[in-house]
């Protein structure tokens, strides 16, 4: 791999030199050692760390479009690790601590820009939540507290804390870790990685099928042929029960549509992500001057990525509703990605009773925040066939056990 630098970038723009292709195009091999079904940051950081930390390097992630074409693709890129549980504050805080060194790691700038995470506490039930959540983290040793009106005010001029509001700030919980990320550099840079390591990245192929001889996997069914493998990595979103399904293994997840929306660029006025779970919305604003909006899932279960005007008329409502000076600005597009939700809001990582079957699966609204840590256990667990303490809560026998990580507190949003 060519490694991007000021001296490559002079040295080829001198001498004309093509830049080399980030990641190649190869033929599908009879066999791998691991196949990796989804091309997004998840598969990909698996791949990637699979090849670079454990030295298995026959790895392929196949996906039936082009990579980052799903969730990772449609998200709006926010990254924090103030969550409500011992279990998702350890484990986020970890993919924290990847995303901050992950631009030298992999050699490719993702631009996680560390602005802080402010979310809004409108009533004292909220307010209660967020004192709770504070607590939790700080005994996790997690930058984070609650801060009142007037903090809030010097942070972020733009809101609208007055009392007379139609739904008073009463306080919110402040993360200075929090922040934003590009989500098609971070694909693009695991994805050029895991091809220098060795991976083999196969786009527009379609898996039909998972081979399961004797309870164990065998291989897999594509639109390109049969590929041998005793290791499958079920890593999609919006898919993932139907991949599941294959295998013969049924998962506790139901597919919801998650809207978002951007505006015209504007000058950048907008330091910290602002997120109100009581009127469903957060917004931050990119280097490039957009205003990035999300909503909560739709209400009911679906496959739809397509924008709806129920979603802008209530987003626009809620946004006015903080921030009454944005009135002015115009929505240049609108989109949908998908959410695989499980019953307590936890994803399912690990092992199946089908062995070589494994999922990374169910992230609902935080699949992009776990990718960094989410590739790495995986990869762990798949290389040492031991699953991993930081992902020991997030097992599928969970759900027998009813031994649940509930993260419906932590959502930005409602679910």
């Amino acid at each position: 791999m060519n490694r991007y630098s000021a001296w490559r970038l002079l040295s080829n723009g001198l001498t004309h030199r093509e830049w080399p292709a980030a990641w190649r195009p190869h033929e599908p091999r009879a066999s791998y050692d691991v196949v990796v079904i989804g091309g997004g940051v998840h598969g990909l950081a698996t791949a990637y760390y699979l090849a670079t930390n454990h030295g298995i390097r026959n790895v392929a992630v196949l996906d039936k479009s082009y990579i980052g074409s799903g969730g990772s693709g449609r998200n709006t890129a926010i990254v924090r690790s103030n969550y409500l549980t011992p279990e998702g504050v350890a484990f986020y805080d970890r993919s924290v601590k990847l995303y901050e060194r992950l631009s030298a790691t992999l050699n490719f700038n993702v631009m996680f820009s560390q602005r802080g995470h402010m979310t809004l506490a409108h009533n004292d039930s909220s307010l209660r939540t967020m004192r709770w959540r504070a607590e939790v983290n700080k005994l996790q040793k997690i930058d984070s507290e609650v801060i009142y009106p007037d903090e809030i005010k010097r942070r972020v001029p733009h809101l609208d804390v007055s009392p007379h509001a139609r739904y008073p700030i009463l306080g919110a919980l402040y993360h200075p870790p929090g922040g934003i990320i590009r989500h098609d550099a971070v694909v693009w840079g695991y994805a050029r990685g895991a091809d220098a390591a060795g991976v083999h990245i196969h786009q527009n192929t379609e898996v039909r099928d998972i081979e399961v001889s004797g309870g164990k996997v065998t291989g897999v069914l594509t639109d390109k042929g049969r590929i041998a493998t005793g290791t499958v990595v079920n890593c999609t979103a919006g898919w993932a029960t139907t991949v599941a399904d294959m295998a013969g293994v049924p998962l506790p997840i139901q597919t919801f549509p998650l809207q978002a929306a951007v505006t015209e660029p504007v000058r950048p006025f907008l330091e910290t992500v602002i997120v109100s779970g009581s009127l469903h919305v957060y917004v931050s604003q990119t280097d490039r001057g957009e205003l990035v909006f999300g909503a909560s899932v739709d209400p009911f279960a679906s496959y739809s990525t397509r924008g709806s005007l129920e979603f802008i008329e209530g987003l626009a409502g809620h946004v006015l509703e903080l921030m009454p000076a944005l009135s002015k600005m115009r929505l240049l597009r609108q989109w949908a990605g998908l959410c695989d939700m499980t019953p307590d809001f936890s994803p399912i990582m690990g092992f199946t009773p089908v062995d070589g079957f494994l999922v990374d699966v169910g992230w609902g609204t935080y699949g992009f925040k776990a990718g960094p840590v989410s590739g790495e256990a995986m990869a762990e667990c798949i290389a040492t066939s031991r699953t991993p303490t930081i992902i020991d809560a997030f097992g599928i026998d969970r759900f027998d056990s009813g031994d649940l990580v509930g993260e419906k507190g932590a959502a930005a949003v409602g679910h």
